[in-house]
């Protein structure tokens, strides 16, 4: 199963997306956690320090695979380099999960052919369409990074928001484009929810986007302890407990797909 988790920047992409990862290896799954955020923080959620470098500033991997120096334009390069092999070269594993973390392109334009850009692209394809692992995407404010053709073929797409007016616009934007891709699993996770808000909420949600809602993830000062702290949340926290509702809910999905 590939997941895609988006929302606008802040709402808790990262914690929801890593306590996935961890109830989908708690049930036996092998994972790979995608880390496709400018600024990548996946691995902090697990606890490990910032020290694993983004692929897209692994100069000597994109010039083995590409043939050309990152950052070159005008130049010839392979435009389907060898992929397969790169999660266990470069992914850092803790039991069944496995994190890799992408990075960005930080020169030319969004969207630029140049060497680091075709060698991510064809990564992200790889997880997507190749790889038999549940594969989670933490997506960064906005789905377009990798180019179109990159995520069209997910299973599911969770769009996180939390109760404010600016997450719910990011949210339409973010549903209108995985319209455009032809997603078809689209789906609501509110996060930050104090629970006398629950109704309301709904009643928003599904006027103004139409979709269906997982589940409401409570405030948890939990969540922002661990998150201040750089360790993993706790399982049985009132935050992961309702983000276990909302798993099992995604593996009901999941034998529909």
């Amino acid at each position: 199963m590939k997941i895609a988790i988006t929302g606008k920047g802040g709402v808790g992409k990262t914690f929801i997306a890593s306590t996935l990862m961890r109830l989908f290896e708690k049930k036996g799954f092998k994972v790979i956690g995608v880390d496709c955020d400018p600024n990548p923080t996946l691995a902090l959620s697990f606890g490990i320090e910032d020290t694993l470098i983004p692929l897209s500033k692994r100069h000597d991997i994109i010039e083995e695979r590409t043939g050309a120096k990152p950052g070159t334009y005008g130049s010839i390069f392979k435009l389907n380099p060898k992929v397969d092999d790169l999660i266990d070269k470069v992914g850092y594993k803790i039991g069944n999960i496995t994190i890799l973390v992408m990075g960005t392109i930080e020169e030319g334009g969004e969207g630029c052919v140049c060497p680091a850009s075709v060698l991510l692209r064809r990564l992200l394809r790889h997880l997507i369409v190749k790889r038999d692992e549940v594969v989670i995407l933490d997506m960064e404010a906005g789905i377009e990074h990798f180019g179109r053709k990159t995520i069209e073929d997910v299973d599911l797409m969770l769009i996180v928001i939390e109760p404010t007016k600016k997450s719910l616009i990011t949210a339409k934007r973010m549903k209108k484009l995985a319209n455009d891709l032809g997603i078809k699993n689209i789906k609501v996770i509110i996060n930050k929810v104090r629970n006398e808000d629950k109704e309301l909420l709904k009643n928003i949600v599904e006027k103004e986007l139409g979709l269906e809602i997982l589940g409401f993830v409570p405030y948890d000062e939990n969540v922002i302890e661990g998150e201040f702290l750089g360790k993993p949340i706790n399982l049985d926290s009132k935050s992961t407990k309702e983000i276990e509702k909302i798993f099992n809910r995604i593996l009901e999905l999941k034998k529909n797909i």
